[in-house]
C-alpha cells in the first residue's frame, strides 16, 4: 500500500471511530434539536450577508445568483439556508466527495476552486469555492461550499453561458476540477494568473473570487466555534437528528400522497444544434405505502450537440426540485429528507449523466426546467390538492448577458448578466403563480436588479419594465403574467447574448388551467420598427436600438371559471387582465375600474359549462 492510500485508509478508520463515539452520544430533546438546526442555518446565512455584501458582480450583489451550503465531512448536505435549489439539492455532496477523493490529506487553511460539470457542478459558469473544517487536531469534521454565477468564465464568447458550443472545447471555458486555490489561507498564485489571463474581466474575477474564499472562511470559523461550544459528538448527533427528522416529515407528506404513475411528455423548444427541439419524457412514481417518490430520466434522447445538456448534479436537482414542489408541506431540505426521493439516470442522457466533452453550459435552466416542471405537472395528474402548473421558461434577453465597453470609464470593458422582467410563477393548488419567481430552480430566491443600479453600473438605460396584460396562464389559481422589459446602450455598442425557452412550447397548465402566453423577442430598430428575433441569439446594438423582452407566463391550475370572482376583479384592478378577458375567460363581467355587476355575473357563470359537463361554481 502507498503513502497516499494509506493515509487515506487510515483517515477513513478515524471517521468510523468518531462515529461510533458520537453515536454513544444522548439524544437532543426537540427543543435542542430546533436550536442546532437553527444554528446550522445561521451560519449559511452569515456566508450569503458576506458573499452578498462584498462581491463585486451584479449577477451575484444585485441578483443573488450564488448559494451558501454546510455540509458533512461524510459529504452529507446538512443546512442550506436560502440557497437556491438548482444550486444545491444535488451536487454540493458530490463535489465534497470529489474534495476527499483527489485530496486524500485535508488540512487547515486548504480552500479548493470548483466548476466541472462531470464532477458534481451545475455548469462551467459556476464557481465553487470548497473549504474543508478541520479541528485542532486534525479531523475533518464539516466541508462548507459557496458557489456563484460568475459574470465572465472564459468561455469562446462574452457570456458564462454559451448555448450553441457543440461540445466543451467549444464553449471555451476554464475547467477546474477541486483544483487547490489557497494552501495555508495563502492564494496558489499560478491559479490565479491562469484566470486573469483567460478571464474578460480580471479585476472582477478577483474581487469576486476573494468574496468567495471570504464568505467561506467566514463558515468554517462559525462551524469551529459551534464544535468548541457543543463538542463535536454532541455536534455530529445533532446532524445525524435532524436527518432523521427531516427524513420523518417527508416520509409523513409523501404518504398523504395518492399513489401511482404519471408519464408526461414535454418538449424544449427548437435550438443550436437541435432544429427540432429535445422531447423528453418524464415518469413520476409516487409510493405512498413506503413513503418515497421516484422520478424515471432514462427514456430521454442522448446528449445534444449544444449546451442543453444537464449535469448529474442537475439532473438530480431538477427532478427533486419537481417532487419537492408538489408536496402539499414543506420539509426541511437536507441529505435526510432526500433519502425518500429517487432519481434514475443513465450515461450519456441529455437528461442524465452527461460524458465529458459534452457542453452543459446551460445545465441550471433550459432541460433543468422542462424537468422539473414535467414532474410537478404529473403530480398535478395524480391527484387534486397536490401538484402545480408549469413554471415559465427562461432566459429571455431581459436576463440576458451584456458586454461591451464602457464609455464612461475609458473604455474599460464589461460583462455581466442582467436579472430584470422575468415572472413566470405557475399557478398552484392554493396559490396563484409569483411574479418574481423567475424560473422553476431558483424558486423566486434570486433578486431582481435594480434599474437604476443597472444603469449606474453599465452603459445602458431600461425603457420599460412592466407587465403585459392578458399573458397569465388563466386557471382557478392563474399563473403569473408575463414581464416585458426594453433595454439599449448609451453612446457605445452593446452586444446581448440569451438562450429563451418558451418561444414555441410555453408552461402548460394543469386540472384545466390554461398555457401560459410564450415568450418572444424583438429589435427595435433606429426607425421604431419592431423585427421579431430568434429564441437564442447574440445581437449588437448600436445607440438609439433597443432590445424588447417578453418572457413566460406561467401555466394555470384548474378551471378558470371557478376562480373567485374578487381575485378577478383584483386582476383588473391592476391591469393584468382586461375586462373582455375577464368575461370572455372567467365568466366574470367587469368595467375598466373593476366594478363587478354581480348579477350579469351570475349568470353567465351559469350558462358556462365546465369541462366535466357541470355548470361552473359562482364564487365571490
Amino acid at each position: 500500500m502507498g503513502k497516499h492510500e494509506f493515509q487515506k485508509s487510515n483517515r477513513s478508520v478515524g471517521r468510523a471511530m468518531i462515529s461510533e463515539a458520537e453515536m454513544s452520544c444522548g439524544a437532543l430533546n426537540g427543543a435542542e434539536l430546533a436550536l442546532v438546526a437553527h444554528r446550522f442555518d445561521a451560519i449559511v446565512r452569515k456566508m450569503t450577508n458576506s458573499l452578498f455584501r462584498a462581491a463585486r458582480s451584479g449577477v451575484i450583489n444585485s441578483a443573488r445568483d450564488f448559494s451558501c451550503c454546510l455540509l458533512t465531512a461524510d459529504a452529507d448536505l446538512l443546512a442550506a439556508a436560502e440557497a437556491l435549489p438548482i444550486h444545491i439539492l444535488s451536487g454540493p455532496d458530490l463535489i465534497a466527495q470529489c474534495m476527499k477523493d483527489l485530496n486524500p490529506r485535508l488540512a487547515p487553511g486548504d480552500a479548493f476552486l470548483h466548476n466541472s460539470p462531470y464532477h458534481g457542478n451545475s455548469h462551467a459558469g459556476d464557481h465553487c469555492i470548497v473549504v474543508p473544517v478541520v479541528d485542532s487536531g486534525g479531523v475533518h469534521r464539516y466541508t462548507v461550499l459557496v458557489k456563484a454565477h460568475v459574470a465572465d468564465c472564459g468561455n469562446a464568447a462574452p457570456t458564462s453561458y454559451n448555448p450553441g458550443a457543440r461540445d466543451v472545447y467549444e464553449e471555451g471555458a476554464l475547467i477546474f476540477p477541486c483544483v487547490k486555490i489557497q494552501e495555508d489561507y495563502e492564494y496558489q498564485a499560478d491559479v490565479i494568473r491562469m484566470c486573469e489571463m483567460r478571464i474578460r474581466v480580471p479585476e472582477q474575477w478577483r474581487g469576486d473570487n476573494r468574496a468567495m474564499i471570504g464568505a467561506a472562511r467566514v463558515g468554517e470559523n462559525e462551524v469551529l466555534a459551534l464544535g468548541d461550544d457543543l463538542g463535536w459528538e454532541r455536534l455530529a448527533q445533532a446532524a445525524q437528528q435532524w436527518f432523521d427528522y427531516s427524513e420523518g416529515r417527508i416520509d409523513a407528506a409523501l404518504r398523504r400522497m395518492p399513489g401511482g404513475e404519471v408519464t408526461v411528455e414535454t418538449c424544449h423548444d427548437p435550438f443550436p444544434g437541435v432544429p427540432d427541439g429535445v422531447r423528453l419524457r418524464v415518469t413520476l412514481r409516487v409510493d405512498p405505502t413506503i413513503g418515497v417518490a421516484e422520478v424515471d430520466l432514462r427514456e430521454n434522447p442522448d446528449c445534444v450537440p449544444c449546451g442543453l445538456n444537464l449535469t448529474e448534479a442537475t439532473s438530480r436537482t431538477a427532478a427533486m426540485v419537481g417532487v419537492l414542489n408538489s408536496l402539499t408541506e414543506a420539509v426541511p431540505s437536507n441529505a435526510g429528507s432526500h433519502r425518500r426521493i429517487r432519481v434514475l439516470l443513465r450515461e450519456n442522457c441529455v437528461a442524465g449523466v452527461p460524458r465529458h466533452p459534452a457542453s452543459c453550459s446551460l445545465a441550471t435552466t433550459g432541460i433543468a426546467d422542462r424537468v422539473a416542471n414535467a414532474v410537478q405537472r404529473a403530480a398535478a395528474e395524480l391527484g387534486p390538492e397536490i401538484g402545480m402548473a408549469e413554471a415559465g421558461l427562461c432566459t429571455p434577453p431581459a436576463s440576458g448577458v451584456v458586454s461591451g465597453r464602457d464609455p464612461r470609464r475609458r473604455g474599460e470593458p464589461f460583462v455581466n448578466q442582467l436579472i430584470l422582467g422575468m415572472t413566470g410563477g405557475p399557478g398552484g393548488p392554493s396559490a396563484d403563480g409569483w411574479l418574481n419567481l423567475a424560473h422553476v430552480g431558483n424558486a423566486g430566491l434570486m433578486l431582481r436588479d435594480s434599474t437604476e443600479v443597472d444603469e449606474l453600473r453599465h452603459p445602458v438605460r431600461i425603457w420599460t419594465d412592466a407587465i403585459v396584460p392578458d399573458s397569465e396562464g388563466a386557471g382557478a389559481h392563474r399563473g403569473a403574467p408575463s414581464g416585458k422589459v426594453e433595454f439599449g446602450p448609451v453612446n457605445c455598442a452593446l452586444e446581448v447574448m440569451w438562450a429563451s425557452d418558451g418561444n414555441v412550447h410555453p408552461a402548460a397548465g394543469v386540472r384545466g388551467g390554461q398555457d401560459g402566453a410564450p415568450a418572444r423577442q424583438f429589435k427595435r430598430e433606429r426607425s421604431g420598427a419592431l423585427v421579431e428575433l430568434p429564441s437564442t441569439g447574440r445581437l449588437t446594438l448600436v445607440d438609439p436600438e433597443t432590445i424588447v423582452s417578453v418572457s413566460c407566463g406561467g401555466g394555470g391550475y384548474g378551471d378558470p371559471r371557478t376562480r373567485k370572482v374578487r381575485a378577478v376583479a383584483h386582476d383588473v384592478s391592476e391591469g393584468w387582465i382586461t375586462p373582455q378577458r375577464a368575461r370572455s375567460v372567467y365568466g366574470v363581467v367587469a368595467d375598466a375600474l373593476a366594478n363587478i355587476d354581480s348579477e350579469a355575473t351570475h349568470e353567465l357563470r351559469q350558462s358556462l359549462t365546465a369541462p366535466d359537463g357541470n355548470t361552473t361554481r359562482d364564487e365571490s
